[in-house]
């Protein structure tokens, strides 16, 4: 019996660990694993006979894969749902790509990578915009501020020169 925490070996060598482990591993909770799973962004790869989670190394890579595009992007839940569905759309593309020698057929996967990389390109740049215009908030304040501090200052030496 394991733990709901602990590692073991698939048959084929799989390396499987449990919900704990992934946790720690991922610097997530285990509840936000559950969650994740509950809204389709994760699926364990296995279950054992008690019911007990238990994630491949591919799921840790989606887990990173997730918190790298909620921190460093700041994309929510459902934009992140949208990149992996592109993203795993891309790697289908790409086996169909590699498994085909009809170039007729390679086209017409080439043209679906194109688009879905485009739609990847495009929810970049709609975030980068939003981020330019909170920058650009933030310059316009800190300008503001910078005039104020710099009236105040002008204010409080002229009344030293003459007071």
């Amino acid at each position: 019996m394991h733990a709901e925490g602990s590692d073991e070996t698939k048959e084929g060598g799989e390396q499987l660990h449990g919900i704990g482990a992934v946790a720690a591993q991922t610097g997530v909770s285990e509840r936000t694993l559950r969650y994740y799973e509950e809204i389709g962004l994760l699926t364990p790869r296995d279950h054992s006979p008690g019911g007990m989670r238990r994630y491949c190394s591919e799921d840790i890579d989606r887990v990173r894969r997730i918190r790298e595009l909620q921190t460093l992007m700041g994309f929510n839940l459902e934009e992140i749902r949208s990149v992996i569905a592109a993203e795993s759309r891309l790697n289908t593309l790409r086996e169909d790509f590699r498994s085909s020698s009809d170039s007729d057929h390679q086209r017409e996967v080439l043209d679906a990578a194109l688009q879905a990389l485009d739609e990847l390109r495009d929810a970049a740049r709609a975030k980068i915009a939003a981020l330019q215009g909170f920058l650009a908030d933030l310059d316009e304040r800190f300008a503001r501020h910078r005039r104020r501090l710099e009236e105040l200052q002008a204010a409080r030496d002229a009344k030293e020169e003459h007071g």
